[in-house]
């Protein structure tokens, strides 16, 4: 039984102001740092104290989070919220001398009510550990959750999706559902602004994916959310959208909606035609109508590389057949497999299931050490060319604006077997915008919204609202390795360094120009740091985010400025490959195998989230 102590500390956190870092404007969400935060919603939200193991080994992990998402409030643009892939409850039990990757990937909730300038840190409730009273609310399954959206309505509400994985029980079932987390306003829709999303309702399957091993089967993935806040017959529908991967290689966007603030959902409904798509976005015009677009990759000879749309007139109810609106030269970094030896462990410093072995010879997406080597012997994070919309609901239009990053200019031979399209071939990746009016079907030609000699453009996002554009992208114009034949932040010699940057831009004339591009970022990052399967490979995320109400914006991203470099001790007393990617790790080598990292918490994996208002 918890303490009477135990419960008074828990109450005094709550009640203490936000702790906070922040570089110039760059603002800390995730506060694994032992400011004393990850307190539980149920706590903050009723004042009655609750701990337990997850939110205790969250305020002192330093650990990873990365997939980040952001949402202003439309009633408030002080009320910012936030979320991401938060990794800081995985090592447990909390507080011992060797701690254990038994814990959960969940999603956090990040919440500010100054407009971005501090955030409070806590995780969306019905994980694993959660025995609070919320827990009960969360009618979901699954032992770990990522890929956070957000987004709210105009009555106080914002939702919460997510895609789910890992039997509770523990067996090597994936499930992969689904589902979307409410959070209201306690006072309702006519409350104080300020509490908007800030109470617990309920969590909700969307939809179910099957009960089969190893990802194989059903399962669900690549989420995307919306809600209707134009003032028309659709207002505050809740529209949901995700790509469902099957374990016979193919691949369907699927789409659901709720009428009833996300207690119910409807029948998935299938929106794409082609055999490989990904990557769905969902835009709602001022007229109530639904547009979701999504990536097509070239995976069979009828298929292009390409932006899909379709269109509802309906409230989500019917969708028309998808249409081509833009093709492209994709910038996806690929790479040939070398696995080599791996050192005997026990145990694993990640979850199982997290990565699977990929056989020699075939494609990498990444690369890294021992079984995620490849053949150029670069280290590198995976990357693929994204598809983004968003339309203007408080617009008198029906334009949907999209952003991707796709090769710009000539391929050229990469004299290696790392390339952007293929092995041994590679481009410069750009983030190019166009508009796309659903009343005529006319598409603007493609333009690169910040056109740089040098460096990659890559995970872009827009946002729009009250006729104020925002776009931002991952930069590697700075990075001083740059070459078209490398990977990012990778030199000659396959060493890695800081090589990127947030950038950002903004138009007020429907993206016909936009400002000149914008550093967000104060401290350039190292993307390629190996902190993931066992230390070995690094993961950057599949997404950056960027949300505005009006003039007022704020963006987020995946960032390392304070991870802690070091030497790789399996790989012999130097770091044998040089490639400066190695974190800070404690290891011991012992009956014929190494240790699991038994020092976590020293910031070899202290990967966070920050984010920026935009000027």
């Amino acid at each position: 039984m918890r303490s009477a102590f135990v419960a008074a500390a828990v109450l005094a956190i709550t009640l203490a102001a936000p702790s906070l870092s922040s570089a110039g404007n760059n603002v800390r969400l995730s506060h694994d740092d032992n400011t004393a935060d990850y307190v539980s919603l149920y706590t903050q939200n009723t004042g009655t104290p609750y701990d337990d193991p997850t939110l205790q080994e969250c305020r002192v992990s330093h650990g990873r989070q990365n997939e980040p998402s952001v949402a202003i409030d439309p009633r408030n643009s002080s009320v910012i919220l936030g979320s991401s892939n938060d990794y800081c409850g995985v090592y447990q039990p909390a507080g011992a001398a060797i701690q254990s990757a038994i814990g959960p990937i969940w999603l956090g909730y990040y919440r500010s009510q100054d407009g971005g300038a501090t955030f409070r840190s806590s995780l969306v409730p019905g994980y694993p550990d959660d025995t609070s009273p919320y827990a009960a609310l969360a009618h979901i399954r699954t032992a770990s959750s990522g890929d956070p959206v957000i987004a709210w309505d105009n009555h106080g509400n914002a939702y919460f999706g997510s895609e789910s994985s890992d039997d509770p029980a523990g067996t090597k079932k994936t499930f992969g559902d689904v589902w979307v987390a409410r959070f209201d306003n306690p006072g309702g829709p006519t409350g104080a602004t300020a509490n908007d999303g800030k109470r617990f309702r309920y969590s909700e399957v969307v939809a179910n994916g099957s009960s089969a091993p190893n990802l194989l089967g059903k399962f669900n993935d690549k989420t995307a959310i919306e809600a209707d806040r134009s003032g028309s017959s659709c207002d505050g529908n809740v529209y949901f959208a995700y790509s469902r991967f099957t374990g016979n290689g193919g691949v369907a966007i699927y789409f659901s909606r709720s009428t009833d603030q996300g207690a119910t959902w409807s029948s998935p409904k299938k929106l794409s035609s082609a055999s490989d798509v990904q990557f769905p976005d969902i835009s709602v015009t001022g007229n109530g109508h639904v547009y979701v677009t999504w990536r097509t990759f070239m995976a069979k000879k009828h298929d292009t590389d390409s932006v899909q749309i379709t269109k509802s007139v309906d409230c989500g109810a019917t969708f028309a057949p998808s249409t081509t609106i833009a093709t492209f030269v994709p910038n996806d970094a690929v790479d040939i497999a070398d696995p080599q030896a791996i050192p005997p462990q026990s145990p694993r410093d990640d979850p199982m299931g997290e990565d699977s072995a990929t056989a020699s010879g075939s494609l990498a997406r990444d690369c890294g050490d021992f079984r995620d080597h490849c053949l150029s012997g670069y280290t590198f994070f995976r990357r693929d060319t994204q598809v983004r919309s968003a339309a203007d609901q408080r617009g008198s239009d029906e334009v949907i604006y999209v952003v991707y990053d796709a090769t710009k200019g000539s391929e050229v031979a990469t004299g290696t077997s790392y390339g952007t399209n293929s092995p041994g071939t590679a481009g410069q990746a750009a983030t190019y915008f166009f508009r796309y009016n659903g009343a005529t079907g006319a598409a603007t030609t493609p333009k690169i919204i910040d056109a740089e000699a040098t460096g990659h453009q890559v995970f872009p996002d827009i946002s729009v609202d009250a006729g104020v554009l925002f776009a931002i992208w991952w930069d590697s114009r700075n990075d001083p390795s740059y070459s078209v034949t490398r990977p990012i932040g990778n030199s000659a010699s396959g060493a890695t360094n800081a090589s990127l940057d947030v950038y950002s831009s903004k138009s007020t004339n429907r993206g016909d120009t936009w400002t000149a591009g914008a550093i967000l970022t104060t401290v350039r990052s190292n993307p390629n740091y190996e902190q993931f399967d066992n230390r070995a490979v690094p993961f950057a995320g599949d997404y950056l985010w960027v949300s505005n109400v009006g003039s007022t914006a704020y963006a987020v991203w995946t960032d390392w400025r304070n991870t802690v470099s070091g030497l790789d001790p399996r790989e012999g007393a130097t770091d044998t490959d040089a490639d400066g990617a190695d974190v800070t790790q404690c290891r011991i080598f012992s009956n014929g195998s190494w240790s699991g990292d038994r020092c976590p918490h020293a910031g070899g994996i202290d990967q966070d989230i920050y984010g920026s208002t935009i000027p």
